[in-house]
Order: structure tokens, then C-alpha cells, then sequence
């Protein structure tokens, strides 16, 4: 294998199996996934397991929520053959150029990483070893396949960063030209889908509130219902998008509409401009459940055979494993270690 960093575009993306996948989580990741695949770039899709066990998981429920997330993406429209889909613990080389990685990253890199703050909170001391360190793996991750482009939230370009940090210190160390720098790739109305209850907060799966997400499992009805009562202001809609600049919980159902029916926000602007939610919401709810059913009801019935869902996934992990396993080899023996078997 050469060492010069390859020039063929190639997608990574993983999201974490903590179930309650969202409208946010489909909008955001799982869409732009499929429309990369149609376009036919080379595409590799993880259910991040690794990822979750920083924090404590309960291994029955972790079972069941790969298994979810999987069907997710498989519902939404990647096709395994296609993309690679699998879950990160069948490679093992995710872990072992993660320990690479960790010797090659600085301890003051992972302090400063927004999301370990976030989630450690005041007490740094009691949280796991993982926590600090996963945005090694997660640069492992990506620079196992020697990915080019990282579909990601404004949230985590950090860990794009990150990565590039690492594949740049290990390449200069080690005097190579190995591992590539990847891009972030962020496009698309409402990558960023806001909470029903609170147009300032993301909507999250780990809200108290159910009716502050819109879930890839409900059902038709249940999505009615949460958008009929989602928060929004007396005030009609305006005529331009500028219009609902200080309004975050209209502008957020409108950046809903927009990214599901595929029109531009100005154009929804145009037609309802003037209107009252009464007469929005309706519109919007016919719009989510035309797109959402369909896949929900697919999730169920993918569910419903969980040895067909594993299946998947080995074979999955087979053809990951064919990316990986040689650029894992080179980077051991660029590093130096001794590979006699």
C-alpha cells in the first residue's frame, strides 16, 4: 500500500445506538446519508457501539438499540450492499488504531473537547477513561478507511478538527503522507431540527418530554398530535424568512417543512404567508407523516426478524474489514511494530 493519502472520495459517518432515533437524528444524518449513497460515493455507515459504553449501558437494552438504529438506517433508504453498514465492535481495528491514536494525541487536546465538558460536567474526576478519550476513537474511526468527507451536525465539526490534528501529527512524527486530512460536510436545510417545546434547544432524545421530539417510530397519529400541540406565537407567518428571525419555534416547524418537502424555505414562506398556524400545522403534520410512516413502519417490521438485522451487520463488518484490516497493517508497521504472523 502506498503511503500518499488517497485521492478517491469516500464518506464516514456513525451515530451513537442510544435509541429514540428523532425527526432531528433523519433530517440531520440519516437522509444526506441516503442522498450521498445516490449520488455513488463510496460510503461507510457505523452504529458507533463503542461510543455508547463511555457511559454506562444496560447490555440487553445496548442489544436492542443497535438493532434499532440499524433498521433506521436501513429503513431510511441505505442499502447494504450498496453502503457498508455495520456496528464499530466487529472491526477490532477500530480499537487498536485508537491506541495508536492515543499515543499520538495530547491529554490537553481531549480537556479542551466542548462535549467531554458537556457530558462529564463538574465531575471530571468520576468519569470514565473512555469519555476523555473517545474523540481518539472517533478520529480512528474515520482514518481507518482513510475517509475524505465526514457528514456531521454543527456540533461536532470539534471532532472533525480533532481528527485532522491527529492525522497530521501521526503523518508528520512518523515522517509520511498517510492518513488524509477529512472534510466536514454540513449542508442541507434543517440539519439542525429544534426541540417542539423550545425553539432555542435542539431537539434531542434525551428530552423528559416526548412531546418535544417527533420519534422515527411514531406513528401517524402520535406525529399529528405532537405537532398540533408543538409551542408557537399567535402571529401569522410572514412573508420572507428574514420575517421570523426573532420567532425560533415558527421558524423551526417552517425549516421542517422545508427540508421534508423539498421546496426552499422561501417558497413555503410564499405559501403561507399570511396564514395562521391553524392552518400551517395541518399542512406540516400531512408533510412528516408522508414522509416518516413509511419508514417507521418499515423499522417494525425489520424488528421483527433481529437474527436478519445481525446478519446485516456481519456482512457489513466483512466488507469494512476488507478496507481496513491493510491500511491497519501499514500503520502498525509505520509506527514500527513487529508483524510476524
Amino acid at each position: 500500500m502506498s503511503d500518499a493519502a488517497p485521492r478517491t472520495p469516500r464518506v464516514f459517518s456513525g451515530i451513537q445506538p442510544s435509541g429514540n432515533l428523532t425527526l432531528g437524528n433523519y433530517l440531520g444524518a440519516l437522509r444526506r446519508f441516503v442522498e450521498s449513497q445516490e449520488r455513488g460515493v463510496d460510503s461507510v455507515y457505523c452504529v458507533v457501539d463503542m461510543h455508547a459504553i463511555t457511559v454506562w449501558q444496560e447490555p440487553e437494552k445496548l442489544r436492542g438499540t443497535i438493532r434499532e438504529l440499524a433498521a433506521a438506517f436501513i429503513a431510511s433508504g441505505i442499502d447494504p450492499e450498496r453502503s457498508i453498514l455495520f456496528n464499530q465492535s466487529q472491526v477490532s481495528g477500530h480499537a487498536e488504531l485508537a491506541w495508536i491514536f492515543n499515543c499520538v494525541a495530547r491529554i490537553g487536546w481531549m480537556y479542551r473537547m466542548t462535549q467531554f465538558k458537556d457530558k462529564a460536567g463538574k465531575n471530571t474526576e468520576n468519569s470514565s477513561l473512555g469519555l476523555l478519550a473517545y474523540p481518539s476513537l472517533m478520529a480512528a474511526d474515520i482514518l481507518l478507511y482513510h475517509a475524505t468527507h465526514v457528514p456531521v451536525g454543527e456540533d461536532q465539526k470539534q471532532h472533525i478538527e480533532l481528527t485532522r490534528d491527529i492525522a497530521a501529527k501521526f503523518n508528520h512524527d512518523y515522517g509520511v503522507d498517510f492518513f488524509p486530512m477529512p472534510e466536514p460536510v454540513i449542508e442541507g436545510t434543517a440539519t439542525r431540527v429544534m426541540s417542539l417545546r423550545d425553539g432555542t434547544k435542539k431537539m434531542s432524545k434525551s428530552d423528559p418530554s416526548d412531546q418535544s421530539r417527533i420519534n422515527m417510530t411514531d406513528d401517524a397519529d402520535t406525529i399529528a398530535a405532537k405537532i398540533r400541540k408543538a409551542r408557537t406565537d399567535p402571529e401569522p407567518l410572514p412573508e420572507t424568512w428574514e420575517g421570523l428571525a426573532e420567532r425560533p419555534e415558527a421558524r423551526n416547524l417552517v425549516n421542517i417543512y422545508a427540508a421534508l418537502s423539498g421546496e426552499t424555505r422561501e417558497a413555503v414562506m410564499a405559501q403561507f404567508a399570511g396564514k395562521a398556524f391553524s392552518v400551517f400545522k395541518p399542512a406540516l403534520a400531512e408533510v412528516v407523516v408522508a414522509r416518516l410512516a413509511p419508514i417507521s413502519g418499515r423499522m417494525r417490521d425489520l424488528l421483527a426478524d433481529p437474527a436478519e438485522i445481525d446478519r446485516i451487520l456481519g456482512r457489513g463488518a466483512e466488507r469494512a474489514a476488507e478496507i481496513a484490516d491493510p491500511i491497519l497493517a501499514r500503520a502498525k508497521e509505520i509506527v514500527g511494530f513487529v508483524q510476524s504472523r
